[in-house]
């Protein structure tokens, strides 16, 4: 059986109560937390003033924490988040302790959302509705927003073979792009996920009335594992990425080489040809070059220019330059 009760328009409260376990739990999802929310709070537990401080903090976000408090936990931690094509750290705060945990965050994380939805119509099918064990609640979450951490994952590796099938194509630029965005997303999401692994070990050492050490060990550690392999994961995708960019600098470098080569070899071809051309254009009384008729001039300077031409593609081709 669970309950939703809508304080206000930032703060939910949803109970989750299973008949045949002794009391119930709830969770309260709060969104943009401000003062008013930490105020709530205030009334409701006794948090240290520091920890709901930091809550506020935009400062707190630059790396994830775990506080032991009186009868309680406060965690920090950041999950990788898609926002308008970049991948960027969403940070969750967490306030734990026996038959409560509160999540703050500032909505854009659409699977905790999705998975507070979801708990309010299908409750009975949680593990920590079984239990009711706010450490048990505190996993299913972490182990949902770390799974979505796997589907953006995939979605570079989508992006990273598509761009490798384009890198040999005219489009360089949109594929310098797309391989930059891709570098970027990928740095931020292991800077995101590096320290979650001692975070969840930390984890494995929460103590619990309702479920025993061994299990919350064995959840905790399940949490890390994943973490570890994410963090593998995007260490391959970082060494493809990094080599797809070298292969597409390689590919642009070759195709400017042989631009300037080309022009190179026509302002070669058209150095003399403009020499000769200055040549029959100074004005020398008698010129010797213009001694012939009018016809009979174009063609020997025409003859000229051909056999000068053809001289020069012959020694670019001997040097193999063509």
């Amino acid at each position: 059986m669970q309950k939703l009760d809508q304080v206000s328009n930032k703060i939910k409260v949803l109970t989750i109560n299973n008949p045949k376990k002794p009391g119930d739990m709830k969770w309260y999802n709060i969104l943009k937390p401000g003062k008013k929310e930490i105020d709530y709070l205030k009334k409701e537990f006794d948090f240290e003033e520091k920890h709901l401080e930091a809550s506020l903090s935009k400062m707190s976000a630059q790396r994830p924490m775990i506080y032991q408090g009186k009868n309680y936990l406060f965690i920090i931690l950041h999950f990788p988040i898609q926002y308008k094509g970049r991948i960027i750290p969403g940070e969750i705060e967490f306030f734990i302790g026996h038959g409560f945990l509160a999540t703050l965050h500032d909505n854009k994380n659409k699977t905790l959302n999705d998975f507070f939805n979801y708990c309010q119509k299908e409750s009975v099918f949680l593990e920590s509705y079984q239990y009711e064990s706010s450490a048990i609640l505190l996993y299913e979450i972490l182990e949902k927003l770390i799974q979505d951490s796997y589907l953006l994952l995939d979605e570079n590796n989508i992006k990273i073979n598509e761009v490798e099938k384009k890198i040999f194509s005219q489009q360089q630029k949109i594929i310098t792009s797309k391989l930059l965005t891709l570098k970027v997303n990928i740095i931020n999401i292991r800077r995101i996920v590096q320290n979650h692994k001692n975070i969840m070990k930390k984890l494995t050492e929460m103590k619990s009335s309702l479920v025993s050490q061994k299990q919350i060990t064995r959840y905790y550690d399940m949490l890390a594992e994943h973490s570890q392999r994410i963090w593998e994961f995007s260490e391959i995708q970082k060494e493809i990425i990094e080599s797809l960019h070298d292969t597409s600098e390689s590919v642009m470098s070759y195709k400017i080489n042989n631009i300037m080569k080309t022009l190179t070899i026509v302002s070669v071809i058209l150095m003399p040809l403009n020499l000769v051309a200055s040549a029959l254009g100074m004005n020398m009384d008698p010129n010797p070059l213009k001694t012939q008729s009018g016809i009979t001039y174009l063609t020997s300077v025409s003859i000229v220019f051909i056999i000068l031409i053809i001289i020069m593609l012959i020694f670019f081709k001997r040097k193999k330059w063509l």
